[in-house]
């Protein structure tokens, strides 16, 4: 495979692996060690990237099989790790399937019913071939697909708020709560509004999410008093491209993703990153 080919396949091979595990350092791996074992096969094969799609989506089943039993134990909530202003993200059709508030529905689904649903419903995949990858029949997929479906609907929120709308309700609350207006929040949280947060246990967090507009309200604007105490600095941001905001740490890093799940006009939830692991990767200020 040539170079132009290897680069081409990458990000369409990422998006898949990164759907599937939540995490940009695994999918990553996952990617390379496709590429690696196609090297290794010499497959000429007539699709490279049908071929590549199929290795990558069952690594990512065999580690997600493994990372289960991890998150299990995990320290408090386990979020994705938060994709920041990333240009795939900004332009690729299935972009809402890269939301946090997607991926974390999915932790609900087992690494078979995960991948099928993924195949399946984001990258279109016929049923044959979606039953090739995984080894399971046709039938077999419809069955899981109708499974997964299930699960999923169960917590899953109708969006029915246009992008501009979601903007303009991101713009608002985050002027709220830079003026630390706990009224003007909570006017803006849905009355059942919930902050998850992950810490891993590294960094300051709540332990369960937190239900309710105006303990939500208070929360936020506690921790943002904290933060700008400690010399943190802010912006908004597109978080797996919805809208968001980051903190920043004196020698410029960033030490806090923050990302809002918009329906109804109001904000029905905030994602909060802070273990130090999950952003990383996100580029210095």
């Amino acid at each position: 495979m040539d170079v132009d080919a290897h680069e081409e396949l990458r990000p369409y091979l990422f998006s898949i692996a990164y759907r599937m595990l939540g995490s940009v350092a695994e999918a990553e791996d996952v990617v390379q060690d496709a590429f690696l074992r196609y090297a290794e096969a010499e497959a000429e094969a007539d699709s490279p990237k049908a071929y590549l799609a199929t290795v990558t989506t069952r690594l990512a089943i065999d580690r997600l099989r493994s990372a289960r039993a991890r998150r299990e134990v995990y320290p408090g909530e386990w979020l994705p790790e938060p994709l920041v202003d990333d240009e795939a993200v900004r332009h690729a059709e299935t972009a809402d399937s890269l939301s946090l508030a997607f991926l974390h529905l999915l932790e609900k689904l087992s690494p078979v019913e995960r991948a099928v649903f993924l195949l399946r419903e984001v990258f279109d995949y016929p049923y044959e071939e979606v039953g090739r990858i995984v080894g399971k029949s046709p039938e077999n997929c419809r069955q899981i697909l109708t499974r997964a479906h299930r699960h999923i609907e169960e917590g899953r929120r109708r969006f029915d708020v246009s992008r501009e709308e979601r903007e303009e309700v991101a713009r608002r609350f985050l002027a709220a709560w830079e003026e630390g207006d706990t009224q003007g929040l909570v006017e803006l949280l849905a009355a059942d509004a919930t902050v998850y947060g992950d810490g891993g246990g590294k960094a300051p967090s709540v332990p369960k999410p937190l239900v309710g507009a105006e303990r939500v309200a208070k929360a936020l604007i506690g921790w943002g008093r904290q933060a700008w105490a400690q010399g943190l600095v802010h912006r908004p941001a597109r978080v797996n491209g919805e809208p968001g905001l980051v903190f920043y740490g004196p020698d410029g890093r960033a030490v806090w993703v923050a990302a809002l799940e918009i329906a109804d006009g109001v904000v029905v939830a905030v994602r909060s990153i802070l273990n130090p692991d999950k952003v990383a990767h996100v580029p210095a200020r």
